[in-house]
């Protein structure tokens, strides 16, 4: 159940993948203000994977319909896996921009959460505590502990704070292809088998946290997951690698910067 372990060479690989996320979120974040559509921010991120010789991770994955973009970029009530298109930012939303890549056959998986503009206190806080659950499970990981124990602590944390975890969607391992073993809850999940980390293993971490609501719906679109009372939602990722001495974040930036860092 913990999917397939890395080694070093592996990782590094990994890691190559893991820089061009990072270099795609950072054109992607020059782009994000009032008026600015999504399919603009999708274009300027699928042209950063191309001109890196790498592949857009998310474009073409099967699904009632296969996913149509290289970006996934989610507004508002929108959690997870938005389509890009004529939509406009507007002053006051939350966006989410997830972006994967695929290098030489290996894969990394990254997302933030942006203010456009100025947004209201409530979803200052909501972004920061989001990224604190991000920050606190780097900060507990470590080989020989079992996932439960960094499940726990994010949800405590997100708890206190007063939002609400997203039960349904989750983090998953990740290495030649997009999701494998296991899959990784950001809560303890008695549905959810739970596993022990070890070195050579590679998650992709992805708290989603809600102001309103733990509970989601799909939209018609068949991709884009919302929260079902319409209150703003953020996620944001690592693509993680365990090690014997810790963790490494692989798509952190080239000085291992990044948010949740």
């Amino acid at each position: 159940m913990t999917g397939t372990l890395k080694t070093a060479a592996q990782i590094e690989k990994m890691r190559k993948a893991g820089l061009i996320v990072w270099q795609a979120h950072q054109e992607a974040a020059k782009l994000v203000r009032p008026g600015v559509t999504t399919a603009e921010i999708n274009a300027v991120v699928e042209k950063t994977i191309a001109d890196a010789g790498a592949q857009p991770l998310f474009k073409g994955v099967p699904g009632k319909i296969p996913f149509p973009a290289g970006t996934c970029i989610s507004i508002n009530a929108e959690v997870v896996h938005g389509i890009p298109g004529p939509r406009q930012l507007k002053e006051g939303d939350v966006v989410s921009i997830d972006i994967g890549v695929r290098l030489d056959g290996w894969c990394g998986d990254a997302a933030t959460t942006y203010p456009v503009g100025e947004v209201s206190a409530q979803a200052k806080e909501l972004l920061a505590v989001n990224e604190g659950a991000l920050r606190l499970a780097i900060r507990e990981m470590r080989p020989k502990i079992r996932w439960s124990q960094v499940a726990r602590a994010m949800e405590r944390y997100t708890h206190k704070a007063g939002f609400h975890v997203i039960e349904e969607l989750l983090g998953h391992g990740i290495g030649t292809e997009l999701w494998e073993k296991p899959q990784v809850p950001n809560l303890v999940s008695y549905k959810i088998p739970d596993f022990k980390l070890r070195p050579g293993m590679v998650l992709a971490v992805e708290p989603m946290i809600s102001v309103g609501t733990k509970d989601v719906k799909l939209k018609s679109d068949h991709w884009t997951y919302e929260t079902v009372d319409g209150s703003a939602c953020g996620h944001f990722e690592h693509t993680i690698a365990i090690t014997e001495n810790g963790v490494r974040v692989l798509t952190a930036g080239p000085e291992g910067q990044g948010w949740g860092l």
